[in-house]
């Protein structure tokens, strides 16, 4: 009975996070910045990517072995990907729906110790982060330069995913 109530426990960031009204609309028009520090502050800005990059560091961590580290770089590979696609304006449908579908995901990967393959893992990771990652690509900031802003919001991407590995390593 203490596992369920901890798997509940641990739903109910994501699930207040899919109750905020703008969750899935990833923080459009944040600002005026030109680069690295924009792009840094970006996935700060939204309880969608904080939660979803958040849950993939403490899947990854739940996971073990090599995923801590795989886990986290295929999101952001894939992240990067969509990051492109959004800046070249290419159209992806259902974006919103798709971040908050990841949040979802990620929530019950963790909350049911779901335990998958690396490369499986990846591969879900992956289809989730090219959402979150076209919407940082729109998002994008007209002065600003993509090199740099995606830089940044690369490294805000790690440090997030670096805080849910340290945080499934104390156990919260």
């Amino acid at each position: 009975m203490k596992r369920l109530t901890d798997a509940s426990l641990k739903l109910i960031p994501g699930l207040l996070g899919m109750l905020l009204p703008t969750a899935a609309f990833a923080h459009a028009g944040t600002g005026m910045g030109s680069g690295l520090g924009e792009g840094f502050i970006h996935p700060f800005g939204g309880p969608d990517h904080l939660l979803a990059m958040v849950a993939v560091g403490m899947w990854a961590a739940q996971l073990g072995g090599r995923a801590v580290w795989l886990i986290p770089a295929g999101f952001v590979g894939m992240m990067a990907a969509g990051g492109l696609l959004g800046m070249a304006g290419i159209d992806l449908p259902y974006v919103e729906h798709g971040i908050a579908a990841s949040v979802l995901i990620l929530g019950l990967l963790i909350a049911g110790s779901v335990r998958l393959a690396a490369q499986w893992g990846c591969l879900l990771v992956g289809a989730c982060a090219v959402f979150h990652g076209y919407a940082h690509g729109v998002e994008m900031p007209v002065t600003a330069g993509a090199v740099a802003y995606g830089t940044g919001f690369i490294l805000a991407t790690i440090a997030l995913h670096g805080l849910g590995i340290a945080l499934a390593s104390l156990g919260i």
